[in-house]
């Protein structure tokens, strides 16, 4: 399918509330892949959630990848073959674990600059307990490989002493504001570098993202609510090793707390900001229902690989597909075999997992764009809740 510029950049003023056509140019990569997935399955992922290490220092309440001691993951060597055979990723997740735990992290990223050459973004989350100094370093030298833009979120789940309980460990907290306010800084030197906390709502902390953002504009007086990317906690098997966890939160706290984050927020003219708003609306919707209210878009703009090389639909989804290893790390096989279309069809009969996270939402919302979510408050009270919690992520 063959996409003008200015048909993307109308679609996408229209429906995300962007100003800014040179802005829709910047991002026409993706935009294409986009747009082109609200009509028909693309031919290959666009986005590609990577786990590069399953390594992790926190001791979270919220998810059990610590507890995991991981054995033969990826190398480089494999990784950089990954990379020279699937060469068309317009974003990239790394996530872990801790994936600055990776020394060779810089060489990752690296290796997906130079193969995928309409690479736009690379997102890493973290929780700030690497050495700080050569994790500055890395992402310094992260930002001179020219990608285009950088996020880089700092876990931060509440107030000194609530983040250190929900992180198990103790100054916690501090390691990431400092952090938080040495990314700004080099974002003074980086124009393609962009720094967020992520904030998890889940049963521990529900109730006190107001509090832990006025704690945090006494360290951080410049802090706004735009420098927050909330997420509720979810329960996942193949990835977080949760669903025996007691951590979804109550219902009516999570919708207060998503509003109040959404209401809050300066207003920003521009695709990611555009972005973060339906994001908001979404999660607002899925705390209210217990189900998204667009369907996702797993094996058409995005998949999950873990550090071992398996290949899901998504990082809620225990339905392995395929593992690169065994396809001579060629996604190819894997994304047209039989497994991945059966998890097609049960994503079309919405048998797959109900879910809403950051990880997949996004191009679940540009792949929707002509039928944006509403998630207004008054329509919302209608909703008969049954259950106060959550409803967990099933199979």
């Amino acid at each position: 399918m063959q996409l003008k510029c200015g048909v993307v950049a109308k679609l996408y003023k229209e429906r995300m509330g962007i100003l800014s056509v040179k802005m829709a140019g910047e991002l026409l990569g993706i935009a294409r892949c986009a747009l082109e997935s609200n009509f028909t399955r693309l031919s290959r992922p666009y986005k590609l959630n990577f786990a590069v290490t399953m390594r992790c220092q926190s001791r979270c309440l919220t998810c059990n990848i610590w507890q995991i001691k991981p054995q033969n993951e990826l190398g480089l060597d494999e990784i950089e073959e990954f990379s020279r055979k699937n060469r068309y990723f317009k974003w990239i997740g790394l996530t872990g674990g801790e994936p600055f735990l990776r020394s060779d992290i810089v060489e990752i990223a690296r290796s997906f600059k130079e193969n995928s050459k309409g690479l736009y973004l690379i997102t890493i989350p973290t929780n700030s307990l690497c050495n700080q100094e050569k994790e500055i370093e890395r992402i310094r030298e992260m930002l001179q490989l020219r990608i285009p833009k950088v996020v880089i979120t700092v876990s931060l789940d509440g107030d000194m002493e609530l983040h250190d309980k929900v992180r198990g460990i103790p100054g916690n907290f501090d390691k990431a504001i400092g952090l938080f306010k040495s990314l700004k800084e080099l974002q003074k030197e980086y124009s393609n570098l962009s720094v967020v906390f992520g904030y998890t709502i889940s049963k521990i902390n529900e109730g006190n993202l107001e509090r832990t953002y006025k704690n945090v504009k006494m360290h951080v007086p410049e802090i706004r609510y735009n420098d927050f990317h909330i997420n509720l906690a979810q329960l996942s098997d193949n990835y977080y090793h949760n669903v025996d966890n007691a951590i979804m939160a109550n219902r009516e706290i999570a919708i207060k707390e998503i509003a109040h984050a959404k209401d809050n927020r300066d207003a920003k003219f521009d695709i990611m900001e555009g972005l973060e708003s339906r994001f908001l609306e979404g999660l607002e919707t899925f705390a209210s229902r217990g189900i998204p209210s667009i369907k996702c878009k797993s094996l058409d703009a995005s998949l999950f690989m873990d550090s071992h090389g398996n290949v899901y639909p998504s990082i809620m989804w225990n339905y392995k597909i395929g593992n690169i290893r065994e396809t001579g790390y060629d996604l190819g096989p894997i994304w047209e075999s039989s497994q991945a279309n059966d998890a097609r069809l049960k994503i079309k009969l919405g048998q797959d997992p109900k879910h809403w996270t950051s990880c997949e939402a996004y191009q679940s919302i540009l792949g929707d764009i002509l039928h944006p979510v509403r998630a207004e408050n008054k329509n919302m009270k209608s909703i008969n809740i049954e259950k106060e919690e959550l409803a967990p992520v099933q199979e």
